[in-house]
């Protein structure tokens, strides 16, 4: 009777976990993959064949930004090991149908974004204590809601923020081929930045421009790092989820995957390193951008900020406009992104002033503004929804308030006379004439405005030190990114070929018509005037 109670007991297991699993579309790859790794005497997982199956072995990756940690390589190391033993019980044959389903769930059941995050911060925690890292974070049970303690320094948010990257590139580059591509670290001073400059442990004396963030000392209380992620990348507690429901779809090839890598992955370093390096929408700042939002426009941005070393030669195939390379000017600009009636990205890049106290750094400031919708020509705001971030050097995100729809300004030259001339240039925010952020025709000048002239964009600082007084500063560069996918861009290209022909058209001269001189208008117009007496007759 007992084993018929054991029996039982685990078929409602399997039951409920399979239900779970089924909600989420996951079973059958599920049933796959345990069918592809499961020893066929034992109907079980081995333990060590699970872990490689979730190892992120990543040789020699490479920085965009600042140096890596030597932690970073063990950190990748252990953390197929450190996963499989947080989320998955063994049995004594190894990991069974039942709890493999259920580790599964675990991982990447439907569940809230602070306990998707608990569970990343508990698998970084659990990844940094195999690999012998320092960690002072405590977790006060297993549940994946439980309370967390402790604080981070900015080396740990560094790793943590990497770790997460490497999960996302991992998952884009299994879908996108079977080759590894280099692991290409971004530049994330902007999202340390931001994380250290939300804790008030932080001094009045730190220098924002001018810092080694991975030497400071400062201790970040978890719980302000926890609300910064959930109210600043909202997305970002999902990478788990991602990772593990990615590497359940690639298990049934991940051998011939591990074979055919460590010949592909040594191709096309370079490439991969400086596909958007050279951009203002630089890895890190597309990553970041995606990361607050939940929409096709994030999967489009993670599509540029992931792009391996075998699609480089596709990296620019979303900027349709920058200022060095097109030219400068209202005028430029419209040439190339008008009848893109799709979400666009702008952003613009400017220098604050030079040294000052003895600093020689260079104060230079990005400013993005996302748009759900092309440019018009209108001497009156439009839109209907969209974003302002504050980039660098601290990255934060703005949304719209619902209070007013004050979300883009962009007006040419008239056609015709204005009685009333309107301002020339592109504006976001605010009102005509005091604009929150307002370029000028020629691309020379941005006019940043305190934030209580807007009632479209929620409050808060573009570069710091901002102050009550409008801000004036000289444009380095200006980019413009196309998100609304592959269908706008083509609309696009059509409307533009079309226009050339109009052109072209027009500029056409019927010359037949002018080939005999004595037919011709101007023949007739010069008798006219040498003898306007003389008597004409009609040839009937």
């Amino acid at each position: 009777m007992g084993a018929s109670n054991s029996t039982e007991s685990v078929s409602i297991q399997q039951r409920e976990a399979e239900s779970i699993a089924a909600s989420s579309g996951a079973l059958p790859s599920l049933h796959t993959t345990f069918s592809t790794l499961a020893d066929p005497n034992s109907h079980a997982i081995p333990l060590q064949s699970l872990e490689k199956s979730f190892s992120l072995t990543y040789k020699d990756p490479i920085s965009e930004g600042p140096s890596i940690p030597d932690a970073f390589p063990d950190l990748l190391d252990h953390f197929g090991s450190a996963m499989v033993d947080l989320f998955f019980m063994p049995e004594i044959e190894g990991v069974s149908w039942v709890e493999f389903v259920k580790g599964y769930n675990k991982c990447s059941a439907r569940m809230s974004s602070s306990m998707s995050l608990n569970n990343l911060l508990r698998v970084f925690s659990a990844t940094a204590k195999k690999a012998g890292l320092p960690l002072n974070l405590e977790f006060e049970s297993d549940d994946a809601d439980c309370k967390i303690s402790g604080f981070l320094l900015p080396t740990d948010v560094f790793l943590f923020f990497w770790l997460c990257w490497t999960m996302l590139w991992d998952s884009h580059n299994l879908r996108s081929s079977k080759a590894k591509a280099i692991l290409c670290l971004p530049d994330i001073n902007h999202l340390v930045k931001s994380v250290l400059t939300s804790s008030s442990e932080v001094s009045s004396s730190f220098n924002i421009w001018d810092c080694d963030l991975l030497g400071l000392e400062v201790q970040l209380p978890v719980g302000n790092f926890i609300s910064w992620i959930l109210s600043t990348l909202s997305s970002l507690p999902d990478c788990f989820s991602q990772f593990v429901h990615a590497r359940i779809l690639s298990s049934v090839t991940q051998e011939q995957d591990n074979s055919e890598s460590s010949q592909s992955s040594e191709l096309g370093e370079t490439s991969t390193s400086n596909v958007c390096v050279s951009h203002l929408l630089a890895r890190g700042i597309a990553w970041a951008i995606s990361l607050t939002m939940r929409n096709t426009i994030s999967e489009e941005l993670s599509r540029i900020c992931f792009l391996s070393n075998m699609e480089a030669e596709g990296a620019d195939e979303n900027l349709l406009y920058r200022s060095s390379l097109h030219g400068r000017g209202l005028n430029r600009l419209w040439s190339n992104v008008e009848g893109y009636q799709g979400p666009l990205i702008m952003l613009i890049s400017s220098h604050l002033g030079g040294a000052s106290e003895g600093n020689d750094t260079e104060k230079k400031c990005i400013i993005g503004v996302l748009t759900h919708q092309g440019f018009e020509n209108k001497d009156t705001f439009y839109g209907s929804s969209g974003s302002i971030y504050a980039i660098q050097p601290i990255f934060h995100a703005y949304s719209s308030t619902g209070k007013e729809k004050n979300f883009v300004y962009s007006h040419l030259h008239a056609t015709g006379y204005e009685p009333h001339p309107k301002p020339v240039g592109i504006g976001f925010g605010g009102t005509a004439g005091n604009e929150r952020i307002f370029i000028d025709e020629d691309f020379a000048q941005i006019t940043v405005r305190h934030h209580a002239v807007d009632k479209t964009y929620q409050h808060g600082s573009l570069f710091p030190e901002q102050g009550f007084l409008p801000f004036e500063a000289p444009i380095s560069e200006v980019e413009v990114w196309g998100l609304g996918g592959g269908r706008i861009k083509e609309r696009q290209d059509k409307l533009k070929k079309r226009e050339e022909l109009f052109t072209e058209q027009r500029r056409k001269i019927d010359l037949k018509t002018f080939t005999n001189w004595e037919d011709s208008p101007e023949k007739m117009m010069m008798d006219m005037m040498s003898n306007p007496n003389a008597v004409r007759r009609e040839e009937r």
